[in-house]
């Protein structure tokens, strides 16, 4: 297969020179190089491009061109390549242009001219743009291939674990694609139980585990040593902030994280109101870098493993393992977060994973391409997976308990849901009955004021009706309030001023649970504002304080 193609736009053709060089000099390796004097020129390239198959990875585009403008050229270019990185190339009184880019085209970076010394402000760009369209560009022929039914739940789940740990796979429904039983015939002489998994060096796994998978897609579900500085649970945003600032700082840090990294901020399809991402960032793009940078400084990230207890054993925490392993250390971080919250309605649970899922994915968008898809709850998520499915799904509904999605959705995806026309929203509206024989048929929707229920045709449904805090494996060894959470700091202090059942003379630190040495941050902690950005910074604080506490052991 040709190199991926950076497609490079300049009616200066002086500029346009330099353009090519810098972009051949860093990337001529892995990439080839067009360059094109002009829109018209550019979009007849692309056209021609994708007539024959390939792959566009970048365009850098000047703004101020005649005939074609920069935007004007990403627009038309967005329709035959629409996961190519767009960087726009602007003078200084063309921000207003790379603003409104952003907002028509998708833009992910503007830069201005001159952009000299390459290495100090373009590379960086571009070598952080290439690896995002790297980390989403879809599995090649001889890759991972997963053979199983649409509607089957264990195939959806092997599909889903792919998903969250952000593993390019082909998925071949047994039932739509001819080259499902080739692949099944091919595989020896006894058919295997579906879902079968194809992997590159010819292996074949039968309806696997997500051990099993993880140990074959050569992620790390053992530790190194039994004992560390830092045990983190939970590999959301908190959990890994805290191993970055952990190892960075020379502490030896081991993360469990039973699903994938990322947690649940992973599984967004675009977080808008993150810091400096003026475009916002996918969760699942958030959680790879932050996944790359922890290990790239020192810290072992081992998924999917679960933690089912804790313990203080002297000066050791020890986390014991489902598979009866355990592992010490002086200090625990409890980043667990939030376990979705089960939807109690007839029929839900025997569909569930055949049309009726918790959460959603891209995957999970492109399988209901088309079809009509159903959304249930009123907060951020449920906006998000709204707009996720609106680019594919044939209608999307937003079903709300409460009598507005105003006061509990951030305004900017309000505004989106507002303005999209194959999305509407039904409010005071719950899910009554769920119906299908093998998969998800029919809705049975109830409406406060409404004396008769409607019967609703449906594809999927998917569940956004808040969490809890998983803390089961805590019970008995912190403090945790009525409803799951973990107290730290200065909610455990008592009626008295001082802190109820605290073993130490000093008082315990800020984010430090009842059992010293142990710390929460993020969703799982009372009274925690569950954003990212302050799991995130709580995941970030709590190695100060593991400091401190490590001083005194």
């Amino acid at each position: 297969m040709d190199k991926p193609v950076l497609l490079a736009v300049d009616d200066d053709r002086q500029v346009l020179a330099a353009v090519r060089r810098d972009l051949q000099t860093r990337y001529a390796r892995d990439y080839r190089v067009v360059a094109t004097d002009g829109g018209p020129a550019a979009l007849e390239a692309t056209r021609e491009l994708h007539r024959r198959g390939d792959e566009i990875a970048l365009f850098l585009v000047d703004q101020r061109m005649p005939e074609l403008t920069g935007t004007e050229f990403l627009l038309a270019a967005r329709e035959h390549y629409p996961d190519a990185r767009k960087v726009l190339l602007t003078a200084y009184a063309d921000t207003e242009a790379a603003i409104q880019s952003i907002n028509e085209v998708g833009l992910d970076h503007y830069l201005m001219k001159p952009w000299d010394p390459p290495e100090e402000t373009l590379y960086p760009v571009l070598d952080d743009l290439l690896g995002d369209w790297a980390a989403s560009r879809p599995a090649p022929f001889d890759g991972i291939r997963v053979v199983g039914a649409r509607w089957d739940a264990t195939t959806h789940d092997v599909k889903d674990f792919l998903v969250r740990n952000q593993i390019p796979y082909r998925f071949l429904d047994i039932e739509r694609d001819p080259e499902a039983a080739t692949l099944l015939d091919a595989g020896g002489d006894s058919e295997p139980l579906l879902p079968a998994v194809f992997f590159p060096d010819g292996a074949v796994v039968s309806r696997p585990g997500t051990t099993e998978l993880a140990g074959r897609l050569g992620l790390q579900v053992e530790a190194s040593a039994p004992f560390y500085d830092l045990v983190i649970i939970g590999a959301g945003p908190a959990g890994l902030a805290g191993a970055v600032y952990g190892a960075s700082e020379g502490l030896r840090v081991a993360v469990l994280e039973r699903h994938a990294p990322g947690g649940q901020a992973g599984t967004s399809s675009r977080i808008e109101n993150y810091l400096g991402f003026p475009n916002g960032i996918s969760g699942a793009d958030l959680a790879r870098r932050a996944n790359a940078q922890a290990k790239r400084l020192g810290a072992e990230v081992l998924s999917p493993v679960e933690v089912t207890s804790v313990r203080v054993e002297g000066p050791a925490r020890v986390a014991t393992l489902s598979d009866g392993r355990e592992l010490s250390s002086h200090a625990v971080l409890v980043a667990s977060g939030m376990k979705v919250r089960r939807l109690g309605a007839p029929g839900i649970e025997r569909l569930t994973g055949a049309g009726v899922y918790y959460g959603a994915t891209l995957a999970d968008a492109a399988s209901f391409r088309g079809e009509r898809v159903f959304i249930v709850g009123g907060a951020n998520s449920a906006g998000q997976a709204a707009m996720m499915f609106s680019r594919t799904a044939e209608q999307v509904t937003l079903l709300v308990r409460g009598a507005s999605i105003d006061h509990s959705m951030s305004r900017y995806l309000v505004d989106q849901i507002e303005a999209t026309e194959n999305i509407r929203v039904l409010t005071t509206t719950q899910v009554r009955e769920v119906r299908g024989a093998t998969h998800l048929e029919e809705l049975v929707l109830e409406s406060r004021g409404s004396d008769e229920p409607v019967t609703e045709k449906a594809a999927g449904l998917f569940i956004f009706v808040g969490a809890e805090p998983y803390t089961d494996f805590l019970q008995g060894v912190v403090a945790l309030n009525f409803r799951g959470f973990v107290r730290t700091g200065p909610d455990l202090v008592g009626p008295g001023g001082e802190p109820s059942n605290w073993p130490l003379e000093r008082d315990p630190y800020l984010l430090e649970t009842s059992a010293p040495g142990i710390f929460a941050a993020g969703d799982v902690c009372e009274g925690t504002v569950q954003r990212v950005a302050s799991a995130v910074g709580q995941g970030s604080m709590c190695i100060s304080l593991v400091h401190r506490y490590l001083a005194t052991v």
